[in-house]
């Protein structure tokens, strides 16, 4: 499988070294319009792949890339303002294309990709890294097998380091990245979707900038992106789900932790730990049988990224459906609904109050 990459920075070096741990896979080409994104590329191609790396070719724009490679596959991990433009060449294309999260910045241009996927011969698939995670996906399944009884509660907690500096500074305003709660957060709110198996119905989200960025200045600007929130999502089924949000919170013994409590017992699971406990329901005064498990993650596969194994296993299940072994796992249409409660969450912290999802509609 060849591929290209669009945008080299941050994000696709962690791509890069996923790619070198699967047999068969290369990279042709690279498109970023900056210089520096594309050095820091070919050095990490280098580190993977060795010298050849030196001759990949590499491109300032999409329609220059597109008259000279042939490819099979696309990654695109530029800036998340840049996606929908990126998109719209590459949609004319039968390349399968794995865009980064969030699909969009705005439930528009979103929307206007979904439809544009309808009818491709190449697959679409938004890059929700979060799923992925072993240990995630353990706990998704024991919900889904019904370990627990019928889902009642979900709660995710993400207690971390801040936003990291990117390449002009773009992901400290909202107007780049959609918000937080659409940059950051569309991965919590696609998991919520997928393990909730319901329609969201209203998100409640109280959040500010109370800690960081609040001394920088870009032109006289002041960041305005939020730092920590706790946001209420409630769906059609009647499970209500909880973020817990706060990036000055780095020196936590676990950066993410997710807890879901259904009629019949509790369940956790915790990153980087990778410990899930299941805890079912006794008498008052019983003993508690409490079960505790590890999943583990190869340590070649832990060091190739910072989503804990996550990006080497979805890109493993990405390679299965593009060549036809396997289905989509995370559509267009699921990238457009974590977008739009992102977006609710953005509305209802700025305006202090609960958003229903049918305000968004149209």
């Amino acid at each position: 499988m060849r591929f290209i990459l669009v945008g080299t920075g941050l994000m696709a070096q962690e791509h890069i070294r996923n790619l070198a741990l699967v047999p068969g896979t290369s990279v042709v080409a690279l498109v970023d319009p900056e210089p520096s994104s594309i050095v820091w590329a070919k050095e990490s191609l280098r580190t993977s792949w060795g010298d050849g790396a030196d001759n990949i070719p590499s491109y300032t724009d999409i329609p220059s890339m597109l008259a000279m490679t042939d490819a099979d596959a696309v990654i695109i991990a530029s800036p998340n303002y840049t996606h929908h433009d990126v998109l719209l060449p590459l949609l004319n294309t039968d390349l399968h294309i794995l865009c980064e999260k969030p699909l969009c910045t705005t439930i528009v241009d979103a929307t206007n990709i979904v439809t544009l996927t309808q009818g491709r011969r190449g697959i679409f698939w938004v890059g929700m890294e979060y799923r992925f995670m072993p240990p995630v996906s353990r706990f998704i399944e024991d919900i889904h097998e019904g370990r627990i009884g019928t889902l009642r509660r979900l709660a995710l907690h993400e207690h971390r380091f801040p936003f990291l500096a990117k390449v002009g500074d773009w992901n400290r305003f909202n107007r780049n990245t959609g918000g937080t709660m659409v940059e950051k957060c569309c991965h919590f709110f696609d998991l919520m979707n997928f393990i909730i198996r319901a329609n969201p119905v209203s998100v409640f989200c109280s959040g500010a900038a109370d800690v960081n960025h609040l001394n920088e200045r870009y032109d006289e600007e002041v960041p305005d992106i939020i730092d920590n929130s706790y946001t209420i999502v409630d769906f059609d089924n009647g499970v209500r789900a909880m973020l817990d949000l706060c990036m000055f919170a780095e020196g936590a013994e676990e950066q993410e932790q997710l807890v879901a409590i259904g009629d019949y017992a509790k369940l956790e699971v915790g990153i980087p730990s990778g410990n899930k406990v299941f805890s079912p329901r006794v008498a008052v005064g019983e003993p508690k049988p409490v079960m505790r498990e590890s999943i583990e993650v190869h340590d070649d596969v832990l060091a190739a990224g910072h989503h804990h194994g996550a990006t080497y296993f979805q890109l493993l299940a990405f390679l299965d459906a593009a060549a036809g072994r396997a289905f989509v796992q995370v559509t267009a249409a699921d990238g457009l609904l974590a977008v739009k409660l992102g977006v609710a969450a953005e509305i209802s912290a700025r305006e202090k109050r609960m958003v229903r999802l049918s305000e968004l509609d149209g």
